[in-house]
């Protein structure tokens, strides 16, 4: 084998040392996807049934061996079923390695998305319902089609404004209790249903709006604008990372920086994870 070297009995290739490279990437990946949920534990287990699948078979306890090798026979389609948020969430970090518009082959396509989308209204609106404590609750489309979470709620398609906003999560409408999503630059839908999020590490003092936006994040690449109610509160989700206690200014910069790639200016808000945030 060409560029080989020998490490005791072992021969060892440059493709076997790219091929372990790439495995451990791999594995590094699946561990940071599975850490703080609970299909961890669901990986574990299944993970130990394999395992113990081997050493029946090893040993040649043929009863449990078949009854194991029954269960083994479905494992990847039970993997599936079981990991598909997170199979979602791995395709889409690699779907957004890869996308064409970070690339800038149409550099046109940003800026004609800025011009749709007026963040103004979006800004105003949390700052009145901040000062009010009324919650909100609402989800920018980015590359993920959100149009599953959107037919759970009430259909609008609307012009984006200020006062539409207002009216929608006034505590006396019957649309209030939900999010808004947007997509391309109008309201599609209110009163919608966001799943929430399974982390642990989520801190007691994050509401029910926080975890929803927190696990529409994990699932998809939207971004979530949080009002909270008790304390009002904004805050921004995205990737499940959680920028709390914003102002006006810092809604407007981190809006413009996640939304249409706009760098801000340093300011004294900072991220935080849900792990740091318990911290």
């Amino acid at each position: 084998m060409i560029g080989s070297f020998t490490v005791g009995f072992l021969r060892i290739g440059w493709v076997d040392v790219i091929d372990v490279l790439l495995v451990t990437v791999l594995f590094y990946q699946l561990y940071k996807l599975l850490t703080g949920s609970v299909a961890l534990k669901i990986f574990l287990g299944f993970m130990s049934i394999y395992l113990l699948y081997l050493v029946v078979k090893a040993t040649g306890m043929e009863l449990l061996t078949s009854i194991l090798g029954q269960f083994m026979s479905v494992g990847v389609l039970a993997g599936i079923i079981l990991f598909q948020q997170e199979i979602r969430r791995f395709l889409l970090t690699i779907g957004k390695a890869t996308a064409l518009d970070r690339v800038r082959v149409f550099p046109w396509r940003r800026e004609a998305a800025s011009e749709r989308m007026n963040i103004t209204p979006f800004v105003e609106a949390a700052k009145s319902l901040a000062g009010k404590q009324t919650g909100a609750l609402i989800a920018f489309a980015m590359a993920s089609d959100l149009k599953f979470f959107a037919d759970s709620g009430d259909l609008i398609d609307a012009t984006v404004s200020k006062r539409l906003l207002m009216s929608i999560f006034n505590k006396t409408s019957p649309l209030h209790d939900g999010a808004v999503i947007i997509t391309r630059g109008r309201i599609q839908a209110a009163r919608c249903i966001l799943p929430v999020s399974e982390n642990p590490d989520v801190p007691a003092s994050m509401g029910l709006r926080h975890r929803a936006a927190i696990g529409l994040t994990e699932v998809t690449d939207a971004i979530v604008l949080v009002v909270s109610e008790e304390t009002g509160q904004i805050s921004l989700v995205r990737g499940g990372e959680v920028f709390r206690n914003l102002a006006s200014a810092d809604l407007r910069a981190r809006l413009n920086e996640f939304l249409f790639d706009v760098a801000p200016k340093p300011t004294a808000s900072t991220g935080s994870t849900a792990a740091e945030v318990a911290a």
